[in-house]
């Protein structure tokens, strides 16, 4: 097949499969924050690309701190925790100042984010300058683990996977085991009834924005690892992040889940075989296809009537 040996398409399909494991890491992380704002809130984020670059220049800047105190290997788990802090009140500070004012509007928050994102663009771009920045990795993120002889696989992409996975279950148990998701899905189901009860949703709704920004921080952390940050990397993203949420069901988690792996991989292993556009593009259309057929998404949310 292309030329190479059935053994060499097999190696390389492992290779290009965990490849897209990693892929899948970043855009789960990213549709998960997603898919609270805009599956559970309705509000279009076009802004949130750049909370994931918050999330990956907050990564950069504390490396080059832990380099001038050489304590690199040390630095990672804290910048994670800080890229969500930092993106968290971000998110807090922009429902309070433009958010709250446009909810039941998608197309002016789709506007008002798309122009957000742009400011944010050129503030990365004045603070930290136009050329893409690179975090320095702690030894233990170096180096990698071969199964057999042929295959390599990166530590830096098994540790994103293990982050992943960690906010995905956590973010299970906030929404699903606990009184405040309880709270959020009572107020994004019926915002009159749940203030009728004594819920403050003004709250719920700045908390569970800011929830949503916080994680996309944390992709942009998990970023680092993988790939170099520019101003405009986030952007890069949005897309793709849409599409995971929309293909998977707006307010569905496992659907978010099953969605970023199906694209990630797809789109990871015919890259190899096609050009990276060709790759995209027949991802892309596939993903029509299907909504065509099923327009509520893979795992359609049930809702009472």
């Amino acid at each position: 097949m292309f030329g190479y040996s059935m053994e060499e398409v097999g190696n390389i399909v492992v290779m290009q499969g965990f490849s897209g494991l990693s892929l899948f890491s970043v855009l789960l992380l990213m549709a998960l924050g997603l898919a609270i704002i805009f599956g559970q809130m309705g509000v279009i984020n076009m802004a949130h690309g750049e909370f994931m670059a918050v999330g990956a220049y907050t990564t950069v800047f504390l490396s080059k701190i832990a380099v001038s105190y050489d304590i690199v290997n040390s630095y990672f788990v804290f910048a994670i925790v800080a890229a969500f802090i930092l993106a968290f009140f971000i998110g807090y500070f922009i429902e309070f100042l433009l958010i709250r004012h446009l909810y039941k509007r998608p197309l002016d928050t789709l506007l008002a984010t798309w122009g957000l994102s742009l400011v944010m663009q050129q503030i990365f771009r004045s603070t930290f300058g136009a050329k893409e920045v690179s975090a320095e990795l702690p030894e233990w993120l170096l180096g990698s683990f071969k199964p057999t002889e042929d295959i390599d696989i990166p530590i830096n992409g098994v540790f994103v996977m293990g982050l992943a996975l960690i906010v995905t279950v956590g973010v299970y148990l906030f929404m699903y085991r606990s009184r405040w998701g309880l709270r959020v899905r009572a107020t994004m189901q019926n915002r009159v009834m749940a203030g009728a009860v004594g819920i403050n949703t003004k709250k719920v709704d700045r908390l569970t924005f800011a929830l949503g920004c916080g994680i996309a921080g944390v992709a942009g952390a998990a970023f680092t690892t993988i790939a170099s940050t520019g101003p405009t990397t986030g952007s890069l993203y949005i897309v793709d992040s849409f599409m995971v949420v929309v293909f998977g069901g707006a307010a569905s988690l496992m659907g978010t889940i099953a969605s970023a792996f199906g694209i990630a991989q797809a789109q990871s292993i015919l890259q190899f075989f096609m050009t990276s556009s060709m790759g995209k593009v027949a991802t892309l259309m596939t993903i029509v296809i299907i909504l065509m057929m099923r327009p509520e998404g893979l795992f359609a949310s049930k809702v009472r009537k």
